[in-house]
């Protein structure tokens, strides 16, 4: 079972091999990582960890210009644990933490805490106060780093921003293919206003960790497998002050989702967010909506 630490331990840890990142979204370069993370700590005996960061440090210093969030930690930790990672420190990224000195974050924190016996991170990676620390600090102190190359798709560099932009297009084959599967949400079903309900469409209040999504609209998705139609957004017909929520309706079905954690899949695109004229053009719309979701998956 995989260990979660939320703070850097004062005494020694076990020896272990230690990959180092943001991790937003698990793309094919995280997955490269990790996988590379986990051969190397079974080759050398040792356990395998990650250290990563919540919020993401832009999050702390800009957060009007911080990107959006293609995951939450929750789901980020879910895909440690499939990928075989043996323990997690989730470092909380603070001023306090984000002026720690390349010195001090090598030697107190890698070496005198985590002992950190192989490192690996990406070739752009940078740490420390201001950024200031980079690969080659690395390799100046004696650490044995794995330094990994840029995974490439279609002749460019897979990333988080590019998968952002794939996403905010309505791309969603392109999102997939640089995730390496159909993009995702999961959260907690939540009793909501009850307006789906009202309108003949009840609907799945999946609780949002976090309030910039990477994508917005309405969407043909499968909910944990089921076929469904879904609208993320802040609801701009229904009056009152504007909310982000996750609104899905399984399309064909009839049973109680409140409390479940769910997981939805994102396909396709059907339309953006629109305001309508009432009620009944957002019944008419919803219907239109569900008719091609519907059509889309058979």
């Amino acid at each position: 079972m995989m260990q979660i630490l939320r703070h850097i331990p004062a005494a020694l840890q076990a020896p272990c091999v230690l990959a180092i990142g943001n991790f937003d979204g698990i793309h094919l370069g995280h997955q490269d990582l990790l996988q590379k993370l986990v051969q190397a700590a079974k080759e050398r005996r040792l356990s395998s960890a990650v250290m990563t960061f919540e919020p993401h440090p832009r999050e702390l210093f800009a957060p009007e210009k911080a990107p959006a969030r293609l995951c939450s930690l929750r789901e980020k930790l879910e895909y440690f644990s499939s990928a075989g990672v043996e323990r997690v420190y989730v470092c909380a990224f603070n001023h306090r933490f984000a002026n720690v000195s390349v010195s001090d974050f090598m030697q107190r924190i890698l070496r005198q805490s985590l002992n950190a016996q192989v490192i690996l991170v990406g070739d752009d990676f940078r740490f420390g106060a201001q950024r200031a620390g980079s690969t080659r600090d690395f390799m100046q102190a004696g650490f044995n780093l794995m330094k990994l190359p840029q995974v490439d798709l279609d002749g460019d560099r897979v990333s988080s921003t590019r998968v952002r932009s794939a996403l905010a297009n309505g791309q969603l084959d392109e999102a997939a293919k640089l995730l390496g599967r159909p993009y995702s949400i999961s959260g907690k079903v939540v009793y909501g206003a009850q307006l789906g309900r009202k309108l003949g469409f009840p609907t799945a209040n999946v609780h949002m960790r976090h309030e910039r999504p990477a994508l917005t609209g309405v969407y043909a998705v499968k909910l944990d497998g089921l076929n469904a139609v879904a609208n993320l957004g802040v609801r701009p017909t229904v009056a009152g002050v504007p909310k982000l929520s996750l609104e899905v309706h399984v399309l064909d079905f009839n049973e109680n989702l409140y409390g479940r954690h769910v997981h939805v899949e994102f396909f396709h695109k059907i339309r953006d967010e629109m305001k309508f004229d009432g009620l009944d053009a957002l019944k008419a719309q919803i219907t239109r909506d569900a008719d091609v979701a519907r059509k889309f998956f058979i």
